[in-house]
């Protein structure tokens, strides 16, 4: 490689000599010889990709604000979902920009994520009391498909439904994203005027639509409508504003089921459309089939209170083809941000915001109406529309010259949203444009909505939200909670199939630079050429490297582009009269999203088995296959395997699949080790969904966000995602047309630095360090799959299972023993059972490697001690682990083991010491005494006191 002053020196993290010592440990002089036995050469793809000549950060740093200042940052009233935020700026400094918190993964090993648990445990307390409902998740990616998982999740009480009433006056691209979601379900979605429609007259019906307050900004009374809803048997969802049930009535108050929204006014930049928390919550009655995940209350092993996720085993994507949803993520950064701004402000706080917006649109409202405008919405929250006919054209153009952006509605009408960042100065500049010169001032504590909608319920009970108003107590808030996790800030965290890497400063520095944070997705397009030039360049980049002829980057998530382009396959066979073709062939070793998500797009899944070694039985696909016929599909495959191998067969494969008229869908998961050695495109993939969040540096935020765009072969292109603001204008997969827009730059930023010498050398030595760990750890653990000459790709599976038989240990002892170590577990039981999957990517140095398998060999010590009868084989330091400080320091010891082995096993640990905050937790326990929220705190403490 070239000089140390290069970025892609900085990204990998071995070079040099100890490059050259891990190259031959594996009996190789150079690196190219082990690609060349590691990767087939049926698929290697030996062409140049065209990308841009690598640039160091502060090139690519000038380059990227010199793009984006293309972008005109016009004072943002469209609304319609979106609107501006003050970033508190201890938030945005000591979660958005720090990596304790950013790089962190989902928080399956509980005990090391008690940090952003009990902050998303606060977001749910936050959502469940301002909704009025029973329980709520931890996120959802934005509110429209938040809106269509409550679809699918009242769908589950009446499977036999036929029929989904939305309100015209919900969110436009809420509709569209509903409306695609249910049609592959052969569910109608009918849309009209709620006022007039009868429930009880539509056949099957499952439930109904409305927004609260409504797209013109009406703040309506449901009450009675839903009572109609629920004696047709159906569910009532409402998608309402999350900053407008600071002083409205609580949806759960009026009859709702479900209600979903999105919390990015709490304090989550516009960002050009996302990443944004979306919520959920729920009557009591739904909470078993609740999409996403919930974060419970249990206790350790000492009796501590901790927290968890709760009731994974209903997970929707752990049901595979059973499942409603395909959700297996979340959006942690976000929600983080929401919860804690609402901590930071306070119940009060909040409240004061809402009504100062309130009342700042109706000094506003008051003012022109009395110049004569028209109001079409007589009740209001923070959002007019008027009537102006003949002249709304003219006002929002002249609007815009004095830098606001209103909605645009047409010749007769337009629209405003007020919202944090509205000044006074603001609504005398509008008032201005509208001919007032003396604005009206109603009285202080007017309100422009019925008495019965206003809010007369607390909510924020939670001393929590009581506490930290000051910036030194929150900023101590904030810091206890990042030194309970461990992030990648502290140690590797080799999760297999996750690829947790570098996420450079220098890739993550634009995400708050105002011109990338600060527009709306619904700006004028003239406005946006920067952020519109950027993700083209991206688009284009991604096409190359994938050898794909286009490249979607509307999803917003890994499950939401497995299902984009399973649509667009599923279109793709109806244009040419193949409706018929729904047969999914998909893997047994297959991530649970794949089936959920072939399920979701209206296909059929046909199981393929996999053989001893855990590649693809090719006969049994080709039997499969052929069997399927002219009702074949696609099939869906991950490459290399979910096994961490690279599979000879992957060609014939895909050729099989296209001599019967199908199609192949690659999952993108493991694009880490195909980047500049091959390809999907060369391979035979017609589609693949890329993890941004991880072969491309988008951190993984503690469980999102996440992007998952699509590239597609020729044929598929005309079939990519939609959205009103774009053509096509049909086919949304999720609110903004270009999904989570602002973090693109980082995936930008990454590709631009490393260039495609670099990428290339990224995928090289991910291969060369997960070789590597399996040579160091094969004499103590079976590595479980191999390919050509005994080599893995860039992860390698590790076989527990003879150890626990003999000394009697789980997989989870081992994971939870490696806590004590300063280490996040591997990919636990999975794709096998039993089974530890390590990535240790690109980005970790052969002394870090080495310090995480010299953990691993010492644990396969302590194992021996209990096989040979020198340790207990109860009493021992992987049952109890891992041990706290608080444990170790106590008086009382209650082990046979000493304090020295339970928590300095290395010596090197004296130097430094991650310590987790809980001990092992209880999971049974957690799930028999469900607590997800604040409110439930009464009924934790009486279960601890046996009450």
């Amino acid at each position: 490689m070239s000089e140390l002053n290069d970025f892609c020196s900085r990204h990998v993290g071995v070079h040099d000599e100890t490059r050259q010592e891990m190259i031959e440990a594996l009996g190789y002089e150079r690196i190219v010889e082990l690609i060349e036995d590691a990767v087939p050469a049926e698929i290697r793809d030996d062409r140049q990709m065209h990308l841009p000549a690598a640039m160091s950060e502060t090139d690519a740093l000038d380059l990227l604000k010199m793009l984006m200042a293309q972008n005109e940052l016009v004072k943002p009233m469209i609304g319609q979902g979106y609107y501006g935020t003050k970033v508190p700026a201890v938030i945005q400094r000591n979660v958005l920009e720090n990596p304790g918190w950013y790089t962190a993964y989902t928080p399956y090993q509980a005990e090391i994520a008690q940090g952003r648990l009990e902050a998303l445990f606060h977001f749910q307390s936050m959502v469940t009391e301002l909704t009025g409902l029973d329980i709520a998740n931890s996120s959802l990616l934005d509110e429209a498909t938040a809106a269509a998982e409550a679809v699918a999740l009242a769908r589950s009480s009446k499977p036999r439904g036929t029929t989904v009433f939305v309100s015209d006056k919900v969110f436009v691209q809420t509709i569209d994203v509903v409306k695609n979601r249910c049609e592959p379900l052969g569910i109608e979605v009918l849309v009209g005027d709620w006022k007039s429609v009868d429930p009880s007259a539509i056949d099957g019906l499952i439930a109904t639509l409305v927004q609260y307050p409504d797209a013109d900004g009406s703040v309506e009374d449901y009450a009675a409508f839903h009572q109609q809803v629920h004696a047709a048997k159906a569910k009532a969802i409402v998608a309402a504003d999350i900053l407008a049930l600071t002083v409205l009535t609580p949806p759960g108050e009026f009859g709702a089921d479900i209600a979903v929204g999105s919390t990015q006014r709490f304090g989550v930049p516009l960002g050009f459309g996302g990443p944004h928390a979306a919520y959920i919550a729920c009557t009591d009655a739904l909470k078993r089939k609740l999409p996403g995940r919930v974060v419970g209350l249990s206790v350790d092993a000492q009796g501590k209170k901790a927290y968890r996720l709760a009731m994974q085993t209903r997970e929707q994507h752990i049901r595979r083809d059973k499942a409603t949803s395909n959700i297996c993520t979340a959006q942690v950064l976000l929600a983080v941000m929401a919860s804690m701004y609402a901590i930071y402000h306070g119940p009060n706080g909040l409240r004061n915001i809402a009504y100062n917006v309130h009342y700042m649109t109706l000094v506003f409202a008051s003012s022109v109406a009395a110049h004569g405008y028209r109001l079409v919405n007589e009740s209001f929250f923070d959002t007019l529309t008027l009537e102006a006919p003949g002249q709304a054209e003219d006002l929002v153009e002249q609007a815009l010259a004095a830098g606001f952006n209103l909605r645009r509605m047409g010749p007769d009408c337009l629209g405003l949203s007020f919202d944090e960042c509205t000044s006074k100065d603001d609504v005398m500049g509008l008032l201005a444009i509208f001919g007032v010169d003396e604005p009206v001032m109603p009285p202080e504590e007017a309100l422009a909505w019925d008495e019965v909608c206003e809010r007369r319920s607390d909510f924020c009970t939670d001393p929590v939200f009581h506490c930290y108003h000051s910036e030194t107590e929150m900023l101590r808030f904030l810091a206890r909670l990042e030194k309970r996790d461990l992030a990648l800030n502290e140690s590797m965290i080799p999760l297999g199939s996750c690829t947790m890497k570098l996420n450079a400063s220098a890739e993550m520095m634009p995400l708050t630079w105002p011109e990338v944070a600060d527009m709306h997705p619904f700006a004028p397009e003239d406005q946006t050429h920067g952020y519109l030039d950027m993700l083209d360049s991206l688009s284009e980049w991604l096409a190359e490297i994938t050898g794909f002829a286009a490249v979607s980057l509307q999803p917003n998530a890994g499950s939401q582009g497995e299902y984009a382009g399973l649509l667009a396959i599923r279109r793709y066979h109806q244009s040419r009269g193949d409706a018929q073709r729904l047969d999914c062939l998909i893997p047994t070793s297959a991530h649970g999203t794949n089936p959920a998500s072939a399920v979701m797009a209206g296909f059929k899944v046909v199981p393929v088995a996999c053989d001893e070694e855990g590649n693809i039985d090719v006969a049994d696909l080709k039997a499969k296959a052929e069997a399927s016929g002219a009702m074949l599909a696609c099939l869906m495959v991950t490459y290399p395997s979910t096994h961490g191998v690279y599979e000879a067969t992957i060609k014939d494969i895909c050729e099989t699949i296209h001599s019967l008229g199908g199609q192949v869908y690659m999952d993108g998961a493991n694009m880490n080790a195909q980047v500049g050695l091959t390809s999907p495109g060369t391979i035979g993939a017609d589609v693949c969904h890329l993890n941004l969040h991880k072969t491309f540096c988008i951190p993984h935020g503690g469980g999102g966000p996440g992007v998952g765009p699509i590239g597609v072969a020729e044929q598929l292109v005309p079939f990519l995602p939609g959205h009103h603001r774009m053509e096509p204008r049909d086919g949304a997969v999720c609110a903004a047309a270009y999904g989570s827009a602002s973090i693109n730059v980082i995936s930008w930023m990454y590709i631009v630095m490393m260039g495609a010498e670099g990428l290339s050398e990224a995928s090289k030595i991910a291969i060369l360090n997960a070789n590597y760990m399996a040579l160091r750890l094969r004499e103590h653990f079976p590595i479980l799959y191999t390919g050509n000459r005994g080599l893995v790709a860039h992860e390698c599976i590790i076989d527990i299972r003879p150890l626990s038989e003999a000394a009697g240990i789980s997989v989870e002892d081992v994971a939870k023993r490696l806590i004590d170590y300063g280490f996040h577990a591997p990919t636990m039981s999975w794709p096998v059972a039993g089974t530890l999957m390590i990535e240790p990517t690109e980005s970790e140095s052969k002394r870090e490697i080495d310090r995480f398998c010299d953990a691993l060999i010492s644990i396969h010590g302590e194992i021996q001690e209990i096989i040979q009868g020198q340790a207990d084989a109860e009493d021992n330091v992987l049952k109890h682990a891992p041990h706290t400080a608080e444990l170790v320091s106590s008086d009382a010891w209650p082990y046979r083991y000493s304090r020295e082995k339970a928590a300095y096993p290395m010596a090197a640990l004296r130097e430094h010491k991650f310590w987790p905050h809980v001990g092992r937790i209880d999971n049974v326990y957690g799930d028999r005494n469900l607590v997800c929220s604040c409110v439930g705190m009464e009924a934790f403490a009486a279960s601890q006191s046996g009450e």
